[in-house]
């Protein structure tokens, strides 16, 4: 395979105008932009000349048919079909994060690039942080982890992209949203079949959405949870304590509608050390992760506190950079699709937990999620 790889992208919405269309521009020396797919066929129209795209497409199935070597799906809902459909040509997929909406169909997913010899990667662009890298890389400094804590203030992302020339709204056919809807909801069902409406949808956006990438972070970092000790969930309001190698996690996630504010803080209290990952809206491209790094003497009062301002790249860049990478070496990626498969049964876990007031053990176990329903 040449090093410049085919692309199509299926989905134009914000964070493909923002993130993802840019930086394949950037990486033309690995990417080639071929074929842009939307429902919105003014929308798609609007990227593929302004990203300069020779083809589009309003129906995915047919721009599969394309002389492609990888699709980006970048689309709301499960994305099980269209990676199905694209590893049965053989074609590399990387899927926005969720991979899908329950273990089964991720398995699926999994096996079928597998079977194809093709790449799976998941959109878990915070793991390919420069700053979360170098926390990692601090981690053991710390010594024995006493506490981690992760907190999570939401706020409205249209003012952070309004200084992005982005193509206005458009919608899809109404009879085609109608039946994309109807599907997120049969496999949510298929998902939670005894839950609530309100915890499928909590399941469904408050987890899959939005926390998977906290979550991700946290696996990335520490390997897989050993429990969900509580989970409380509602749209506002998400607070969740995890164990991980014997420590407590306590994670909080809340709703604040009212001011452009969105901060997210990952900290991990040791005896030697305090790290804390303060990351920015995921919509402000190149606006750097900090690191705050504390340090002390036992028994002593000295102790110091320092900054570091890591690297301006931005992660969805070296997503992307990692993806090519996985093609080229013939490699898995870091977050291949098995590590997007836990972190969907990690949700599934927690919500499970939340409606039954128990503890979950080994949560992100992708062969347990089916049999406790």
């Amino acid at each position: 395979m040449a090093q410049r790889l085919r692309v199509g992208v299926v989905g134009c919405g914000v964070i493909a105008q923002v993130m993802h269309l840019p930086h394949l521009l950037e990486l033309d020396d690995r990417f080639e932009l071929r074929a842009v797919c939307d429902l919105s066929e003014a929308t798609a129209v609007a990227c593929a000349k302004r990203f300069g795209a020779p083809a589009v497409f309003t129906d995915w199935e047919l721009m599969l048919d394309e002389d492609l070597d990888a699709v980006l799906v970048l689309t709301s809902g499960s994305h099980a079909p269209m990676a199905l459909a694209a590893a049965g040509r053989g074609l590399h997929v990387l899927v926005e994060k969720p991979m899908c909406l329950t273990v089964e169909e991720g398995q699926q997913m999994v096996d079928a690039a597998r079977d194809a010899g093709v790449q799976l990667m998941v959109g878990t662009m915070k793991r390919y942080d420069p700053a979360y890298e170098r926390l990692i890389e601090l981690l053991p400094e710390a010594g024995e982890l006493r506490l981690i804590r992760v907190t999570t203030l939401e706020s409205p992302f249209e003012p952070y992209v309004e200084n992005y020339a982005l193509t206005p709204p458009s919608v899809g056919p109404p009879e085609i949203l109608a039946e994309l809807k109807a599907d997120d909801a049969r496999r949510l069902e298929l998902a939670l079949p005894d839950a609530d409406e309100q915890t499928r949808f909590c399941y469904r956006w408050m987890l899959l959405d939005n926390l998977v990438h906290e979550l991700n972070a946290l696996r990335g970092a520490l390997g897989e949870p050993q429990l969900v000790r509580y989970a409380e969930l509602s749209p506002r309001v998400v607070n969740l304590s995890l164990v991980f190698a014997d420590t407590d996690c306590h994670l909080s996630w809340v709703d604040l509608p009212g001011i452009a504010r969105y901060k997210q803080e990952l900290a991990f209290y040791g005896l030697d050390a305090r790290l804390t990952l303060t990351l920015p809206s995921p919509y402000l491209r190149g606006m750097p992760t900090m690191l705050t790094i504390e340090r002390g003497r036992a028994g002593r009062s000295h102790s110091s506190e320092e900054v570091e301002t890591v690297s301006y790249v931005e992660a969805f860049k070296r997503e992307l950079i990692e993806f090519h990478a996985a093609i080229i070496d013939g490699r898995p990626a870091r977050t291949d699709g098995r590590d997007g498969l836990r972190d969907v049964a990690l949700c599934h876990a927690i919500a499970r937990s939340y409606m039954s007031g128990e503890p979950i053990e080994q949560p992100s176990d992708t062969t347990l999620g089916s049999r406790a329903r």
